[in-house]
C-alpha cells in the first residue's frame, strides 16, 4: 500500500477554524454602530474614527476572551449572546453576566494593563467587531466622545459587576451560615427530644413505684425520711467532680447499694453521686426501710433527681434554641437601609454565635476583650456583620485543630481633649489568630476580587475584597499584620456617627 492510500485516522482532521474577519463598508458600519447603545447618540463624523474594524462571527461554545490570558482585543457584540463566567481553582464556573447584542466589552484589561479576569463564550450565533490593540487606543486618544462613551459604559459595568459579586458572596455566605444554623439548631433540638423522652419514662416509672407505695402502710418516719430525700432532690446542684472521683465514687455506692438489695443497684448509683449522695448518708434512710421498700424508696429518688437534671438540660436547649434565633435576628436585619443603632460588641457575638459549630469542630479556643463601654454606631450603612463574618471564617479555617483566635475592642480616642478633636476618634476591633501566616507574596493581594489562599473548592476569594468595601462604607479603613503563628486583622470605624450608651440608672 502506497503513503497516499493509508487510511487517515478521524484524530488527525483538522479542528474547525473561525471565519475569518471582513471589512464593512462605511455605510453597512454605521448602520450596525447605530445599534450600540453607547454609541447611538454620536454624530457620524464622531464616528469617522470607527471605520477601520472587523467584523467576526462566533459559534455557540467558541471563547471570545479567556481567563489569565494577556487581553489583545476591544470588542462590540452587534448580535448574539455570549456569557461571561470566572472559573475557580477547583474548576467550578461561577457565572457573571450574559452579554446582550449592543455591548461593547474588553476596554478594562486594555486600560489597566491586566489579563482577563473572567472568560467570554458565545452562547449563540454571534456577530462582533474587533478592534486591535492599537486601534483601541488611537479611539481613546483621537476621538474624545467615544473615549467618553466607551468609559461611561465601563464605569456602568464594572458597578454591576462588584454587586453581582457582592450577592454572590452574600449568597455563599448564607448557605454556610444556614448549613452551620442547621448544625447548630439540630443539637440542642436533639438533647431536648432525648431529655424529653427519658424524662416521659422516668414519670412513668414514678408513677409505678408511686403506686406500690399507696399499697404499703408508711410509718410516720418512712414519709418523712422520702419527704427529705425529695426535697434535697428538688434543690441539689449537680457535683463538680473530676473523672476519677466521680468513677470510685458511683463504684462505691453501686457496691453499697447491691449488697442492700436495691433494684438497679449499678444503673442507679452515678444518678445519686451525681448530687452528692454517699453511703454514709443514705445508711439512715435504710434504717427507716424494710424488705424491698427500701429499694423502691431509692429508684423513686433516681428518677426524681434524674426528671429534675432532664428539666434542666430541656431548658438550657431551648435557652440555646432562643439565643440562636436572636442572633439570627440581629445577624438578618443590620443594615437594612434605615439609620439605625449598632452595637459592635452584640454585631460580633451574634456572628460568633452563627460561627460556633466550626470553632467546636477545631476545638479552638475564643478569648475575647470586648470594651463594655464601647459607643454604639449610628449609619445606615449595612454589611457590619459580613466583616466579622468573613475575617472569622479565615481565621477559623486557617488554626489548627485547638488553635487559638482572640477578639478585642476598644475606643481609640486623640491625645487632644477638644471637642473638635473626638471627631477622629475610632471604634477599633482586632481577630487574631495564631495559624500558618499569610505569605509575604500574597499579601500585596489578600483584598484583590478573586483571589484565595484557601485550597480548591473552599475559597472564593470574593470575601476580604468585599470586607474591604463594606469598611470603606462605614469611613473605616482595615489593615493587616502577619508573620507565623500571629495574623492580625485591624478594623477601625470612625466615631463621628456614634453615640455614648446610656449610663445605667442606680
Amino acid at each position: 500500500m502506497t503513503p497516499s492510500s493509508q487510511p487517515v485516522p478521524e484524530s488527525s482532521s483538522p479542528a474547525p477554524v473561525a471565519p475569518p474577519p471582513t471589512r464593512l463598508d462605511r455605510a453597512a458600519l454605521l448602520a450596525s454602530l447605530r445599534t450600540v447603545p453607547i454609541l447611538a447618540s454620536l454624530d457620524e463624523d464622531d464616528m469617522d474614527c470607527l471605520e477601520d474594524v472587523e467584523q467576526v462571527h462566533r459559534e455557540p461554545g467558541d471563547i471570545i476572551e479567556r481567563q489569565g490570558e494577556v487581553a489583545r482585543f476591544f470588542w462590540i457584540l452587534l448580535t448574539g449572546k455570549l456569557r461571561i463566567f470566572h472559573t475557580r481553582q477547583d474548576g467550578d464556573q461561577n457565572p457573571v453576566y450574559i452579554m446582550p447584542p449592543g455591548t461593547a466589552f474588553g476596554e478594562l484589561p486594555l486600560l489597566a494593563n491586566i489579563q482577563n479576569q473572567t472568560t467570554i463564550e458565545a452562547v449563540e450565533s454571534s456577530h462582533l467587531l474587533r478592534f486591535t490593540e492599537d486601534q483601541f487606543w488611537e479611539l481613546m486618544t483621537t476621538c474624545p466622545e467615544v473615549r467618553k462613551a466607551i468609559l461611561g459604559n465601563m464605569a456602568m459595568r464594572l458597578q454591576k459587576m462588584q454587586s453581582g459579586a457582592v450577592h454572590q458572596e452574600k449568597m455563599a455566605a448564607l448557605g454556610t451560615l444556614a448549613a452551620g444554623l442547621m448544625h447548630e439548631l439540630n443539637n440542642p433540638g436533639a438533647a431536648a427530644r432525648r431529655a424529653s423522652t427519658q424524662l416521659r419514662e422516668n414519670l412513668l416509672r414514678m408513677h409505678e413505684l408511686g403506686g406500690r407505695f399507696t399499697r404499703k402502710s408508711l410509718l410516720p418516719d418512712q414519709k418523712q425520711c422520702l419527704l427529705d430525700l425529695q426535697a434535697r432532690a428538688l434543690v441539689a446542684k449537680p457535683v463538680q467532680l473530676n473523672s476519677l472521683e466521680q468513677s470510685d465514687a458511683e463504684e462505691a455506692l453501686a457496691d453499697w447499694l447491691e449488697s442492700s438489695r436495691v433494684e438497679n443497684a449499678w444503673k442507679l448509683a452515678p444518678t445519686l453521686v451525681t448530687i452528692g449522695l454517699n453511703s454514709q448518708e443514705l445508711e439512715c434512710a435504710r434504717d427507716h426501710f424494710v424488705d424491698d421498700t427500701f429499694s423502691d424508696a431509692l429508684n423513686w429518688l433516681g428518677a426524681m433527681i434524674s426528671s429534675m437534671q432532664l428539666v434542666g438540660t430541656i431548658e438550657e436547649s431551648i435557652g440555646r434554641v432562643s439565643t440562636l434565633v436572636g442572633a439570627v435576628k440581629s445577624y438578618a436585619y443590620e443594615g437594612q437601609g434605615q439609620r439605625q443603632v449598632v452595637n459592635v460588641n452584640e454585631s460580633i457575638y451574634a456572628t460568633l454565635v452563627i460561627l460556633g459549630h466550626k470553632m467546636r469542630e477545631k476545638q479552638i479556643t475564643l478569648e475575647k476583650s470586648l470594651d463594655p463601654n464601647l459607643p454604639t454606631l449610628q449609619s445606615a450603612c449595612s454589611g457590619l456583620n459580613q466583616i466579622w463574618t468573613n475575617v472569622l471564617d479565615n481565621a477559623i479555617d486557617a488554626v489548627p485543630e485547638h488553635g487559638r483566635i482572640r477578639i478585642k475592642t476598644w475606643l481609640e480616642t486623640p491625645k487632644d481633649t477638644s471637642p473638635d478633636a473626638q471627631e477622629d476618634s475610632f471604634l477599633c476591633i482586632t481577630i487574631e489568630d495564631n495559624g500558618p501566616g499569610i505569605p509575604l507574596d500574597v499579601q500585596p493581594h489578600i483584598f484583590d476580587p478573586f483571589y484565595t489562599t484557601k485550597p480548591a473548592g473552599v475559597g472564593t476569594g470574593l470575601g476580604l475584597g468585599i470586607v474591604q468595601r463594606f469598611v470603606e462604607q462605614f469611613g473605616g479603613t482595615i489593615r493587616f499584620t502577619s508573620t507565623p503563628g500571629s495574623t492580625i486583622f485591624l478594623v477601625r470605624l470612625p466615631t463621628q456617627n456614634t453615640t455614648t450608651p446610656a449610663k445605667p440608672s442606680n
